[in-house]
């Protein structure tokens, strides 16, 4: 399919710049598979939910990951995001400026409490760095200095004051397992009471873990979807969460994804027909039109970029025409857009098997 047909215009005051103050203050859509759309709240969301219903979370935890130093043999001030782990004491990384580094550059972060060299430039512009501690150390480390790799569109600076309340207001209440470089963001509207509520409508809940990488907002920037690469990121879905799904479908039940996330994890781990299978390791899935969804029957996700795989996906799970039109209806009822925006409660249309 051509990309430009999922492209819209955005106002830029709809680009959330915080989250809801409460989390679950955010406002839900809901969109049905026809009919009009329904303007709701997220603490609404237990009433859009049936008893019996299996709701699954991605429980990946966001490292701090931006840093900010400068090199000593210049003191020209250096802005770091890491999104890729590749060794013990070895990143990937986004730098600016980059166009100065080389190989062997040095890196001083915090005033010295951690340091990095430069061992490779990628031809995408990336650079390739070792610090001077590896494993929990280094985790240590950015867990003490770093910042939350939030992305591009929020906007931050290094004195910014929202910095730092951002350390909690980018990780989900579900947040165990450490490893993600971006939030899975529909999670970001949960709070104990929200879950209590669902837990008294009579839903149920299990965990799935994907290591959200920045490659989430990675711009396609090709014409044709079928010529578009997809990052791949790791993914693990246990033999428990397997079977809550098996005896979810067994009672009737329905699948509810909460966010891209987990969707990618269940339709990664779902068999031709259907069930469910214990899985680890990582997954690239691409879900555009014409995609059949196996696992998820409904998805509550939060409102995505233009002409990204992620509007992709829910245009392949709710019809592209669909998505258009909700996309529009929130534009104009100043529905708030991306991570720290509002969220939308979708059901799968009814010709996606």
């Amino acid at each position: 399919m051509r990309v430009d047909l999922f492209d819209f215009d955005l106002p830029a005051d709809r680009i959330a710049q915080a989250p809801a103050d409460p989390r679950d203050s955010a406002r839900l859509l809901h969109v049905a598979p026809a009919g009009d759309f329904e303007d709701l709240g997220v603490r609404d969301l237990p009433g859009l939910l049936q008893p019996g219903d299996l709701l699954v979370v991605n429980d990946t935890k966001v490292i701090p990951t931006r840093l900010f130093g400068q090199r000593p043999d210049t003191g020209g001030a250096i802005e770091a995001t890491l999104v890729e782990e590749i060794a013990a004491e070895r990143w990937i990384a986004y730098c600016r400026p980059a166009k100065r580094l080389k190989a062997g550059s040095q890196i001083s972060f915090a005033d010295g409490a951690l340091t990095a060299h430069v061992s490779d430039k990628l031809a995408d512009g990336r650079v390739v760095l070792d610090f001077d501690r590896a494993g929990g150390a280094l985790r240590d480390a950015l867990w003490a200095i770093g910042r939350m790799p939030l992305p591009p569109y929020i906007k931050r600076t290094q004195d910014d004051g929202q910095a730092a309340a951002d350390h909690d207001h980018y990780q989900t209440v579900f947040a165990r397992e450490e490893g993600a470089v971006a939030a899975p963001t529909a999670g970001l509207h949960f709070t104990p009471e929200l879950l209590g509520a669902i837990e008294a409508r009579g839903a149920t809940r299990a965990s799935v873990t994907l290591h959200v990488g920045a490659g989430t907002f990675a711009a396609v920037k090709v014409e044709e979807t079928t010529a578009h690469v997809m990052h791949s990121e790791w993914a693990r879905l246990s033999p428990e969460t397997a079977s809550a799904i098996a005896r979810t479908r067994a009672q009737g039940g329905r699948i509810i994804a909460l966010g891209t996330t987990a969707m990618r994890t269940l339709e990664s781990a779902a068999q031709p027909d259907g069930t469910v299978a214990a899985f680890e390791g990582k997954t690239d899935i691409f879900i555009t039109p014409g995609y059949r969804f196996r696992a998820v029957d409904c998805l509550v996700t939060n409102f995505h970029l233009p002409r990204s795989t992620l509007f992709m996906l829910v245009s392949a799970f709710c019809g592209l025409d669909r998505m258009q039109a909700a996309y529009a209806h929130a534009i104009a009822a100043d529905y708030r857009f991306f991570s720290y925006g509002d969220a939308c409660f979708l059901t799968r249309a009814e010709d996606s098997p």
